[in-house]
């Protein structure tokens, strides 16, 4: 296994009234074919550690790094691609828009990487199916229940085959025994040439992961792995 993102001293404030220091000085790296849990609680800097791995937002000071390549958070057009090819991205309110089926859901974000259409949702069908949700297919995120939609999102996060997926509390929003169906979901993405990074308030779920990582005055602790 080798390293696929570097954190290089990475800080993050806001300034809200006052100027709030989220990250403090955080160095820590990655490795391929792990999953990795972040625990914390509200505030600790989980979301917005997340938000600067997926390269939504950007670091204060620092640097982060993909596969030894330093992340030029200036060049948004090159980082854009990069996000949809490279990182897969579930959050906890699923984030499906509204008006469209979980079919369109899903191949909408191939279309945004470049790729043709009828591949596209072929590809969205087959990995439909392979979350269960073949009988689905048109139907809008009102008709759904809450792990139907996370099994959307999981499937939208995985078309463009990332190397990278982020996971903010994928299963914060649902009871315990769907939780732990699309924890398991989640988890079966993992394959030896990709990360999975989770945030979660559940030590259940956190502790099944390769690395426990914890969110402690703006740092990262590592628990275990």
């Amino acid at each position: 296994m080798s390293d696929l993102i570097e954190l290089s001293n990475i800080s993050k404030s806001f300034d809200n009234f006052k100027k709030v220091k989220v990250l403090k000085k955080i160095s820590y790296k990655f490795r391929k074919g792990k999953i990795y849990s972040l625990m914390g609680p509200s505030g600790s800097g989980k979301s917005t550690l997340l938000n600067l791995l997926s390269l939504i937002d950007r670091p204060t000071s620092g640097f982060i790094s993909f596969e030894k390549k330093q992340v030029d958070f200036m060049n948004l057009k090159k980082n854009d691609i990069l996000r949809a090819n490279k990182i897969g991205i579930i959050y906890q309110q699923d984030n499906l828009l509204p008006d469209f089926t979980a079919l369109e859901n899903v191949y909408l974000a191939s279309l945004a990487a470049g790729n043709n259409k009828q591949l596209s949702k072929d590809r969205a069908k087959n990995l439909l199916k392979k979350v269960g949700l073949a009988n689905r297919l048109d139907h809008y995120p009102s008709q759904l229940s809450g792990g139907e939609k996370q099994r959307i999102s999981i499937a939208r996060a995985v078309i463009n085959n990332p190397q990278i997926i982020l996971a903010d509390e994928p299963t914060g929003s649902l009871d315990f025994d769907t939780a732990k169906e699309i924890f398991q979901l989640l988890k079966s993405q993992l394959n030896s040439d990709r990360l999975i990074i989770f945030a979660t308030h559940n030590r259940f779920f956190a502790n099944k992961a390769d690395c426990l990582l914890e969110m402690v005055n703006g740092s990262i602790k590592t628990i275990n792995g």
